[in-house]
């Protein structure tokens, strides 16, 4: 039996990491279906930006059930179906907005991004939760390699929705399309996962679900596991200035063409998933709380020199910096939350949740700094949290030190 309470031969941990890894895929794949057909989408239903801001809001609704969903659904399901359900319910929710689509229906199209919104907050615990135990039966890191699936799986479906849009495919052919490959894809890694709720001890099985839904509640008054989300805060929000604000701040402050700024950000997204592909070893060589306290040092530094930076050569490496800097905070925190206590699902639920909110919060943050201050200056905001998260990297040490 391996620390994680899961009993596996060498095959069978393959596979599971194999499906885990594909399903960390699919989330991303799905978190960007929708945004290169938002144009055709806005159009076709014929409402203004800030109805369409109001829309995209019913995901983060949607997600922040979700997270809170996981916990209940995991012990009442059990891992495997639980995975699989949210899958399907991924798929169930790209049909809707299919139709949706079709119709041009803004109440359906609304509820298709709750749902999807519920479904992927819901899988995000689910994975990492997975990912935790794959990486302690298999006893190395694992989990920046999964995250970095999860960025892969962002760029592939960027890139289908792109594809899609250049080919003029209807947007609700691609949502059909892409709801039975995420189905299909359900069923078939369910057959890899594991069955059980990766407790990692017998008295934790054995509590009642209302007993772990408690422990949920109380995870938000352990300091340890709060510590952990202000690390997650940091680079979430990093990461969120990054995709919101990065482009802008290439091209009207540093004064760069549209399409040179769409370089530097492809250039971040690649550096980002470069260090969560490779970085395991180094994280096995160093430790968590070092590779996060190296990461996010080289976050503060390449920060700094994007803001400050004079030459396009400054900026560029201020931006493959950055991207290092925010790449490993999360999963390495997803894992170090998952170990840290019974009930791992309640426990990532937690700093998930402060993840999101910064991913949710922090962008408009910066905008609002960026109205009086200028957009570079409104980013030494992204700095100070980094150092922070340096500061306090010291809370994702593992349990058993």
């Amino acid at each position: 039996m391996s620390s994680s309470g899961v009993v596996v031969d060498r095959r069978s941990l393959v596979r599971w990491r194999n499906a885990v890894i594909a399903a960390f895929g699919l989330g991303g794949l799905t978190l960007t279906a929708w945004a290169p057909r938002l144009p055709e989408l806005k159009a076709a239903l014929a409402v203004d930006t800030g109805t369409l801001g109001t829309l995209l809001a019913a995901v983060t609704v949607g997600s922040i059930a979700g997270l809170s969903a996981a916990t209940p659904v995991l012990h009442w399901l059990g891992s495997r179906r639980a995975l699989s359900g949210a899958l399907l319910l991924v798929a169930g929710a790209l049909a809707v907005l299919g139709a949706a689509a079709l119709l041009t229906s803004v109440p359906l199209i609304a509820a298709a991004f709750v749902l999807v919104g519920l479904g992927i907050g819901t899988l995000d615990v689910l994975i990492n939760v997975e990912g935790s135990a794959v990486e302690q039966a298999a006893g190395r890191t694992l989990m920046p390699l999964m995250h970095g699936a999860w960025s892969v799986g962002v760029a592939v479906g960027s890139g289908i929705g792109g594809g899609c849009a250049a080919l003029h495919i209807a947007p609700s052919a691609q949502f059909f399309g892409e709801a039975v490959v995420v189905a299909v894809a359900a069923l078939v890694l369910a057959r890899s996962i594991p069955a059980g709720t990766r407790e990692q001890d017998e008295p934790a099985r054995r509590r009642s679900r209302w007993a772990k839904v408690g422990e949920w509640l109380r995870g938000w008054t352990d300091w340890r596991l709060l510590l952990i989300g202000v690390v997650m805060l940091g680079v979430e929000l990093g990461e969120g200035s990054a995709n919101n604000w990065l482009t802008i701040a290439v091209s009207d402050a540093h004064g760069r063409s549209p399409a040179m700024a769409a370089v530097f950000f492809t250039v971040f997204a690649a550096a980002e998933a470069s260090a969560r592909i490779f970085g395991g070893p180094v994280v096995d060589r160093l430790g968590r709380v070092r590779a996060v306290r190296c990461t996010t040092g080289l976050g503060v530094l390449g920060t700094a020199l994007f803001i400050v930076g004079n030459s396009p050569w400054l900026v560029l490496l201020g931006v493959v910096l950055w991207a290092v800097g925010v790449s490993m905070g999360f999963p390495l925190g997803m894992s170090a939350a998952a170990e840290s206590g019974p009930n791992p699902a309640a426990r990532v639920s937690v700093v998930a949740s402060i993840g999101y909110l910064a991913n949710l919060a922090g962008p408009p943050a910066v905008g609002l700094l960026a109205r009086s201050a200028g957009v570079l200056r409104a980013l030494w905001l992204v700095a100070a949290l980094l150092a922070i998260a340096f500061a306090v990297a010291g809370s994702l040490r593992r349990r058993s030190a």
